[in-house]
């Protein structure tokens, strides 16, 4: 298939466009390379991408241009050329805490770029539309674990209320433009070519730089922390799968909470240095848990993530040393 891939210099992006490569199919990354963190690092995941796509074989099955999807007009242009078969729309302004500094660019890229996709991939009558949506949306939702059947109408954050926005988007043009749209609930993403805007990769940087890393909440938390592969393997078996799920909605997460002092404990255990805390409060717009049901997802595609937190931890670690050239 055709694939247009939105956030391709994105974490799970990138290897996202590595998993359809190696699945077979023609990939148009698009990303806006915007600052939000380093560039260099989406300039490094675009290399690694080309670098695979070459070991693979499929080198003239990846192209790329720098493009924002909340520019109508150029979009229109690739969606005219391109003729793609499918969409995997991972392109948004990501981050909780930033989107209480910044929140133009939250509305900009992911409900208006979002909008924009919506409206593309109806009138060019693309097959599937399969776009990430994130835990967030279940805000400080008391139970657990998550189930995609549960209320999500308490967000706690100006980034969780656009994501749930794009889900009732896609709803609307699901029901009332006869668009397919699958959207997915990523939680907690960790593994190589990471976010720097995310905990892994802060205590990383931190215990290894001999620098104190914050603890939230004085470390009374837990994350369903799923690793990258995990993560991306479940997106292509989505795009692979029927032009149109089961469910608006899935859950793709470890199911297997860990508390946040023992995940600092295991990047210790895994680096080999002892981290210096130093203890806060909550911070506006966390959420005290996230949990996964992921009985859906097993279901109607026969997949769950399952990589143990030692292993991701471990790869991250090994990536983090080569990338930054760490002896």
């Amino acid at each position: 298939m055709k694939i247009l891939l939105t956030g391709a210099a994105g974490f799970i992006g990138a290897h996202t466009a590595i998993e359809l490569l190696r699945r077979g199919h023609k990939v148009l990354g698009v990303d806006n390379m915007n600052s939000y963190y380093d560039p260099a690092l989406k300039k490094g995941r675009l290399a690694h991408i080309r670098k695979t796509a070459k070991q693979l074989g499929k080198e003239k099955n990846f192209s790329f241009t720098q493009k924002d999807i909340a520019d109508l007009d150029a979009m229109e242009k690739l969606f005219k050329a391109g003729k793609f078969d499918k969409v995997c729309n991972l392109a948004a302004q990501a981050g909780v805490r930033y989107s209480f500094e910044n929140p133009e660019s939250y509305i900009r890229c992911n409900i208006i770029g979002f909008f924009n996709i919506l409206e593309l991939c109806t009138k060019y009558k693309v097959k599937h539309l399969v776009y990430a949506s994130s835990s967030s949306v279940y805000g400080n939702n008391a139970k657990v674990p998550f189930s995609e059947d549960d209320r999500t109408d308490d967000p706690q954050s100006l980034y969780a209320a656009t994501k749930k926005s794009n889900e009732l988007m896609a709803h609307v043009y699901m029901h009332q433009r006869g668009l397919s749209c699958t959207g997915l609930r990523f939680f907690t993403v960790y593994g190589p070519w990471g976010r720097p805007d995310m905990a892994p990769f802060k205590f990383m940087k931190k215990i290894l730089g001999d620098e104190p890393i914050e603890v939230y909440n004085r470390g009374n938390l837990s994350r369903d922390f799923s690793y990258v592969d995990d993560i991306v393997k479940g997106i292509a078996e989505i795009i692979d799968g029927p032009n149109k799920s089961r469910r608006p909605v899935y859950n793709i997460g470890n199911s297997r909470p860990v508390q946040l002092m023992d995940f600092i404990s295991t990047i210790e255990k895994t680096t080999g240095k002892n981290a210096k805390k130093i203890m806060k409060g909550m911070q506006r717009g966390d959420v005290y848990t996230t949990f996964a049901s992921t009985l859906h997802l097993e279901e109607d595609y026969a997949f769950r993530p399952d990589t143990p937190l030692e292993k991701g931890i471990a790869e991250f670690y090994n990536w983090y040393k080569a990338f930054y050239k760490i002896q």
